[in-house]
């Protein structure tokens, strides 16, 4: 990253520190814990964060780093999904396990033409590596498919799958809240080699993207959420204008 950008992002991330957590951990607390120690205890996870990590850079703001925090969330979404659905310990385990899988394995092209894609084809030849059966690949892979923000997803063939899909989406797309201007920005316009006065002029056209990812949450959970985190990073992201107005023109 340009050196004015990593200055920029650290002044961001001051900025977005001095913000609450969003509710969503608070009020999932247990069910977060859970999520994260399927993510460091499960040995089939661990083995495929080992291998994202040796193949995913921070491209764009869509690292480990995002991919870890995908992961959990949509760890957490399901788990909420389940206890709704009353589903039995078995499934839900196995559940959470290709919910994490796919949370992991989603951005594993993110350099790639129509990165979902691609992703969904790249998830599939590397999971004949582990322990999934062919209907638990299919499922993971058609998730990654339908992660693309303004993308009509395609259908799944199972409830189960539909939740994996819809549970993955949801979690991606809690980053266009504070993470994406505390993080990802900064990555984007440092690639582009763009100005901060370019910046700050295509400012008000980026934002129109931003809110219009409220209306796309997935899951009942998601919708109860994510626009609050969206809106979240909207309040982070004004105050980072005026910073930069003010310190950097």
């Amino acid at each position: 990253m340009d050196d004015l950008y990593a200055r920029i992002r650290q002044r961001a991330r001051e900025i977005g520190s001095k913000y609450p957590e969003q509710a969503f951990y608070s009020d999932h607390a247990d069910l977060m814990t859970l999520s994260r120690k399927s993510l460091e205890d499960s040995p089939i996870l661990i083995k495929l964060h080992n291998f994202v990590a040796s193949v995913v850079d921070d491209d764009l703001g869509h690292g480990l780093d995002h991919c870890v925090k995908v992961t959990i969330d949509a760890g957490i979404l399901f788990l909420i999904h389940a206890d709704q659905k009353n589903m039995r310990e078995m499934e839900r385990e196995r559940g959470l396990l290709l919910v994490q899988a796919a949370g992991l394995l989603h951005d594993i092209s993110r350099k790639e033409k129509r990165h979902a894609h691609a992703g969904a084809l790249a998830a599939a030849e590397i999971l004949e590596d582990f322990p999934f059966s062919q209907h638990e690949i299919d499922a993971i892979s058609l998730a990654i498919r339908n992660h693309e923000a303004f993308h009509p997803p395609d259908p799944c063939a199972s409830d189960m799958g539909q939740a994996i899909s819809d549970c993955l989406y949801d979690a991606d797309k809690f980053r266009w809240g504070p993470d994406n201007f505390t993080d990802t920005v900064w990555y984007m316009v440092s690639f582009f080699k763009s100005s901060v006065s370019m910046f700050l002029e295509r400012y008000e056209e980026g934002i129109k993207g931003i809110v219009k990812i409220k209306e796309t949450f997935r899951t009942d959970t998601g919708q109860q959420y994510g626009p609050e985190f969206v809106d979240a990073g909207l309040e982070i992201g004004e105050e980072i204008r005026q910073m930069l107005k003010d310190e950097f023109l």
